[in-house]
């Protein structure tokens, strides 16, 4: 018998001409300068409150267009303050709230997203339901009743109303049982056969394999907490200052010092400068997160 060779198509490849490869690197020169351009137009807003905080009243009332981003004569007046408005323990409330949060969150949302996730149970396809239902409801409805619930408990104008409404999420409920869903069950079956229970599989196979989520949860929780300003400005009276969050006294402090732009500005700098640090930090995990938490399609 003879031998039939199978024919395999020939696949043409076009050679990269010197042509080809300089309008390559034309088009990602041009890229580059968009992106360096888009990135300080973002920056323009907060470089300009950091110089007019180290400006004097006097001088930037006779600000221009030209000295908009510089300062000649820095002076940190604005800052001195500050500091004597209580910023500091405005400060304390939005790193203790914003802690409180996180870790209430981190273990609320993710024992409810891995149970809807992995356990079975009657009503668990309607619970969930019932949980992304609420994701719906504008915040704003909510702040009544939350407000009585407050109330009847006398946990008003206490650290309890800036921290145990928020201990749970839809939302982290949500992202956390997506995740569960896309690690692989075979994990927790092969832990099953060595004798692991329920919660051993949980805090030792697959929460160590969910922290991408986590981070994710741990950075929108941080956001959310550091910015929240409706609530705890409901929640806290003015009789009882040092209980503001930074926002708050953010915007109390601006009824007082509504023609001193150094000082405000000065107060938005120390505001924004926390976040600003927590993103530096943990940015390579946020993009991981962004990317392995994804929703599955």
């Amino acid at each position: 018998m003879e031998a039939t060779a199978t024919a395999k198509p020939i696949v043409e490849h076009q050679p990269v001409t010197p042509t080809t490869s300089r309008v390559d690197l034309v088009l990602k020169l041009v890229a580059y300068v968009v992106l360096i351009f888009v990135a300080l137009l973002m920056f323009v807003p907060f470089i300009f409150s950091l110089a007019t905080s180290l400006k004097t009243s006097q001088a930037v009332t006779q600000m221009t267009l030209k000295n908009m981003l510089w300062v000649t004569n820095p002076t940190t007046q604005a800052y001195q303050v500050a500091r004597h408005a209580n910023v500091f323990r405005w400060f304390f409330n939005s790193a203790f709230v914003a802690v409180i949060w996180i870790i209430g969150r981190a273990i609320t949302d993710t024992m409810a997203g891995y149970a809807l996730a992995r356990m079975r149970f009657p009503g668990r396809n309607l619970i969930f339901l019932i949980i992304i239902s609420t994701m719906m409801i504008p915040g704003i409805v909510t702040i009544i009743p939350k407000f009585i619930i407050l109330q009847k408990l006398h946990l008003l104008n206490t650290y309890g109303a800036l921290t145990v409404p928020f201990l749970t999420d839809a939302f982290g409920i949500f992202l956390m049982k997506q995740f569960f869903e896309s690690i692989p069950i075979e994990l927790e079956e092969a832990a099953r056969v060595d004798g692991a229970n329920r919660y051993r599989m949980f805090a030792q196979i697959v929460l160590p394999n969910a922290m991408p989520a986590v981070t994710a949860l741990t950075i929108f929780t941080f956001q959310g907490s550091w910015n929240s300003f409706l609530e705890p400005l409901i929640f806290i009276s003015g009789s009882k200052p040092e209980l503001f969050t930074l926002p708050v006294g953010l915007a109390n402090f601006h009824q007082a010092y509504y023609t001193d732009w150094p000082t405000l500005m000065a107060m938005a700098v120390i505001t924004t400068v926390p976040m600003a640090i927590f993103f530096l930090i943990f940015q390579r995990y946020f993009v991981e997160s962004q990317t392995s938490a994804s929703i599955k399609g």
